[in-house]
């Protein structure tokens, strides 16, 4: 069950990677990084619940700026 745990981590990190809106990347990625932070508690290793804590922050942070940053755009007045 423990190696299930790492691999699903695993697997979707490696499809965050492949996708091209950062707001999926960025949600996708911090399911994954949730997923090693549990699994990192279950085996014990501190740097991987640390490396991952950081990361899900770190992706919370910028979900919630892509999500309430308005957009502006310049229109080109020729």
């Amino acid at each position: 069950m423990t190696d299930i745990l790492g691999f699903l981590g695993l697997i979707l990190n490696l499809t965050s990677m492949a996708m091209k809106d950062v707001l999926h990347l960025r949600i996708l990625s911090m399911i994954a990084n949730s997923i090693y932070f549990v699994y990192g508690l279950i085996i014990g290793a501190m740097p991987i619940i640390v490396g991952s804590l950081i990361a899900v922050i770190i992706h919370a942070v910028y979900i919630y700026k892509l999500k309430h940053t308005k957009q502006v755009r310049l229109v080109n007045t020729k």
